[in-house]
């Protein structure tokens, strides 16, 4: 066993797009915002001095206790029978209490006192403009609004002070929001009710490195980049690979994956075990180090894909992967996404066991050329990029297969890396996608909105195709990028204000596309504020009320990430889109 305590630094602020994550239809635009921001009234408000404050927190309706023995409810003493708890499963929207916070001054005040008295005075900030970074992203597809801003953030380096932070905020009913790299897409760390940023910034240290057995343990704010070199001097990695910039934490919020979730599969899949502070302070480990266990339920994966909706990951035990001795690395072109689809969907067919495989439409390609984010030029066309590790003798007989069948596919080129310094080249354009579509802003104010959707391999060729035609037809800058080996691709569009509505419009015909391919509205990028409405479409009206029982039994006065995955509060007339 190696304890390692290495710091993994405070990484940029960059995109954790994992790269950049039906029948014919028409581009069609939408009359109100896929998200809308009428509940920012944060419903009933508690006040300076709430109904919880002022009867104590057994009076609340949440959190009364149900009692028995002898003498409850004896009429002729005056005693009124208490009401039946909940015997119902599922907890629809319309039963769900309306959270009820208290973010006055007086009590964000008090509460600022209480944490600089636990965390020092440097690790408690307060100022406005320092406040601002901790709301959104220059690439989030979700846009707050003035009001939704934390009103302190807190930056603990413990487990227990993470306890004593949540100890202080469930006894003053102040909301919470998680925060490690910024990096999530679709409005993950909005403070939708304003209240607490929790940054975990102060706990990037890859605690211990279990080498024998695999694993490894870390704090929330270690970036996979950092783990992996660190991993590297023992031969081993860390084989999820979302954008740059990532952290653990936020990883396992949104249940992530990345270029290698074809072969290696998801977060899912290399989290074995998490240590979590619940909303009212209290902290649980889900379960030990073993590789296999059928104690009790599986709490871990509970909290994987949760959004810190449930509770707060301080750290998490991951299995790791002896990485591979032999890589390589070949690019096809296409006349079209459809082939190039189509291909892929070949490659998996027939079994061919590849490391990964990606996709970059023709206007992405021009989009790198344009922007120069690589070292070399590129065919302005469909391209796939395809990684193979093993044996050298395998790795050639693999290239062999994929070639063949891309001539099949009506491949324009193909070139495969012959050195190790060719692989990180071919592979770099994969890399910098969302990079280049940045570069191609022509305002300051233009905004980038990245999404992805998953469908079963068989219906990959005709989305892809359909969702290209849309966005051509739509008049944005528009590129796909797709871990097309598992059916999960990414649009990425460039817009300005006054071109929104047309962007939300491609992006829900793109989702319910998915959907009516019994594909998903998310394959890694989570669900946030953006594909919150439309989770019910895939999943079921009784599904998302059975995992809002969930949020209301772990966070009964709805502290935790507010607004997010499912909705807390009834909408108004209007606010959610029209399917």
């Amino acid at each position: 066993m190696l304890r390692v305590g290495a710091r993994a630094g405070r990484p940029l602020r960059q995109a954790a797009s994992s790269g950049l994550t039906g029948s014919r239809f028409r581009s069609q635009k939408i009359s109100r915002p896929l998200v809308s921001r009428d509940f920012m009234s944060v419903g009933p408000q508690c006040g300076q001095e709430s109904e919880y404050h002022k009867q104590g927190a057994s009076s609340h309706p949440l959190r009364r206790q149900w009692t028995t023995g002898v003498g409850i409810a004896i009429a002729s003493s005056g005693i009124a029978n208490p009401p039946e708890p909940a015997v119902t499963s599922t907890t629809p929207l319309n039963e769900f209490p309306a959270p009820c916070h208290d973010t006055s001054s007086s009590n964000i005040q008090g509460a600022v006192e209480e944490f600089i008295g636990i965390l020092g005075k440097d690790n408690v900030i307060s100022d406005k403009e320092a406040l601002a970074p901790y709301s959104t992203s220059e690439w989030s597809s979700y846009s707050p609004s003035k009001t939704e801003v934390s009103s302190v953030v807190v930056c603990p380096s413990t487990t227990k002070e993470v306890s004593r932070v949540m100890e202080i905020c469930h006894r003053r009913r102040l909301p919470v929001t998680a925060y490690a790299g910024g990096t999530s897409l679709e409005g993950h760390f909005a403070p939708t009710r304003g209240g607490v940023c929790v940054d975990f910034q102060g706990m990037d240290q890859i605690l211990t490195v279990h080498k024998d057995d695999l694993d490894v343990v870390v704090q929330p704010a270690v970036q996979w980049e950092v783990l992996n070199e660190e991993l590297a001097k023992d031969g081993l990695f860390f084989p999820p690979d979302p954008g740059p910039g990532a952290m653990i934490g936020g990883m396992v919020g949104t249940g992530c994956s990345g270029t290698n979730a074809y072969h290696y599969g998801t977060m899912r899949d290399w989290v074995l075990s998490l240590t979590v502070v619940l909303a009212d302070g209290t902290i649980i480990k889900t379960r030990q180090r073993p590789r296999k266990s059928s104690a009790g339920y599986d709490l871990t994966r509970i909290f994987i894909g949760s959004e810190g909706t449930l509770g707060l990951v301080t750290e998490a035990t991951l299995k790791l992967a002896v990485k591979p001795m032999n890589e390589a690395v070949a690019v096809a072109s296409f006349p079209s996404v459809h082939d190039a689809a189509s291909c892929v969907s070949e490659v998996v067919k027939k079994g061919v066991n590849i490391a990964a495989v990606e996709l970059l439409d023709d206007v992405q390609m021009k989009c790198i050329n344009t922007s120069q984010t690589t070292s070399r030029s590129w065919d302005e066309a469909p391209t796939l990029f395809f990684k193979f590790s093993g044996a050298p003798g395998e790795v050639k007989e693999k290239i062999a297969i994929v070639q063949e069948l891309a001539e099949d596919a009506n491949k324009k080129t193909f070139t495969f890396a012959r050195n190790s310094e060719e692989v990180g080249e071919l592979w770099s354009a994969r890399k910098v996608a969302l990079w280049s579509i940045l570069q191609m802003k022509q305002q300051p104010t233009d905004h980038v909105w990245t999404t992805d959707v998953a469908v079963p391999m068989s219906r990959l060729p005709d989305i892809i195709e359909q969702t290209r035609e849309e966005i051509s037809a739509s008049g944005l800058l528009g590129g796909i990028v797709g871990h097309v080996g598992d059916g999960n691709f990414h649009a990425m569009l460039l817009f300005n204000d006054d071109q929104r509505q047309v962007a939300e419009g491609v992006v829900h015909n793109m989702v319910k596309r998915a959907v009516e391919m019994e594909g998903t509205v998310t394959g890694e990028h989570g669900v946030g504020m953006v594909k919150r409405d439309y989770l019910e479409h895939e999943v079921g009206k009784t599904t998302v009320d059975t995992m809002r029982r969930f949020k209301q039994a772990l966070d009964p006065l709805c502290l935790l990430n507010c607004d997010k995955v499912v909705r807390v509060q009834v909408p108004k007339q209007g606010e959610v889109p029209e399917w």
